[in-house]
């Protein structure tokens, strides 16, 4: 029996709050990681979250998004796949670990505590958020986004 070959999860990870500028970075992230072929996954909810999935899902990608709470009705409109957890922020620890690459926007603690999980679990972090922490793969755009994901996908 052959081995079936697992998509590559790419998790985004950044804010709740609102901005122009990053929903715009955000919806161009979903939207390369799906044309790409890969597994978008998140934590399911608005801002940058909201924004990735809806750039993945135009571009015809599959979304998964790692709930904090019990309903699957939380989940933002573009997600795919709704997974409660019931464990609140703990679950920024799954959104870190199911990935293969991580992608991390402008953001808060949340954001950095998923950043601290990718490296802690040996996963790449692209900065896309002038996060400027030791061990992330810092890249100049969005225009070197594909780039770097397809170098670190194979």
């Amino acid at each position: 029996m052959s081995k079936v070959k697992q998509k590559i999860t790419v998790s985004v990870i950044g804010s709740h709050n609102k901005s122009v500028k990053v929903d715009q970075l955000a919806h161009k992230t979903g939207n390369i990681i799906a044309k790409m072929g890969c597994v978008l996954v998140c934590g399911g909810l608005s801002g940058v979250m909201e924004a990735a999935c809806k750039g993945a899902k135009e571009a015809g990608g599959l979304t998964i998004g790692l709930l904090p709470g019990i309903s699957k009705k939380d989940a933002n409109p573009y997600v795919d796949i709704a997974l409660p957890t019931t464990i609140g922020f703990a679950r920024n620890a799954m959104v870190a670990c199911s990935a293969d690459i991580i992608v991390a926007l402008p953001g808060s603690h949340g954001t950095r505590s998923e950043i601290s999980y990718g490296l802690v679990y040996g996963r790449p972090v692209i900065d896309l958020g002038n996060w400027k922490i030791k061990g992330m793969i810092k890249i100049a755009g969005i225009k070197e986004l594909e780039k770097s994901l397809r170098t670190l996908a194979q």
